[in-house]
């Protein structure tokens, strides 16, 4: 069992030999423009999963997937010639949803900032339910001062007598 910082490295070094191989070596006209984004390599350093985006419509992401399987042993030897490890790992690869998750936030942020500005707009010029101050106020001054002249009267206060 290899530890995660030398799995973390070779998933690395994958990820940059099978851009560079896609880049240079492979010539199929079915491959679209296609970036790999991550790469991750089990514990044992048997698999690599290598993950991808691919710009273009359904049928260009199809195309480019069918061309990286026919691939992937070109790929894999590669990646065994560059690397040196003892066992090259077979390679795996997924598309990354990661454009897709990132353009579903995108969109969530704009319908909240249409609710927002709808918000905004109804509020405008209305007025508040429990008035424009809905906090108590303390009773008048004037109240407080008979209080206390009250209590002077009854004896408790500390006059001169």
């Amino acid at each position: 069992m290899a530890d995660n910082a030398r799995a973390r490295k070779l998933a690395d070094r994958i990820q940059v030999v099978v851009a560079q191989t896609l880049e240079r070596r492979i010539k199929d006209p079915r491959l679209g423009f296609v970036t790999i984004t991550d790469a991750r390599v089990t514990g044992d350093l048997r698999e690599a999963t290598v993950f991808y985006t691919v710009y273009g419509d359904d049928e260009e992401r199809a195309a480019s997937a069918a061309a990286l399987e026919s691939a992937k042993g070109v790929l894999r030897s590669e990646v065994g010639r560059q690397t040196g490890v003892r066992y090259t790992p077979s390679l795996a690869f997924v598309p990354d949803a990661l454009p897709d998750t990132a353009r579903t936030i995108d969109d969530l942020l704009d319908r909240a900032r249409l609710r927002d500005e709808e918000v905004r707009q109804v509020s405008t010029g209305a007025d508040y339910a429990a008035g424009a101050d809905p906090y108590r106020k303390p009773a008048d001054e004037g109240e407080d001062d008979a209080s206390e002249d009250t209590s002077a009267e009854r004896g408790g206060g500390s006059g001169t007598a």
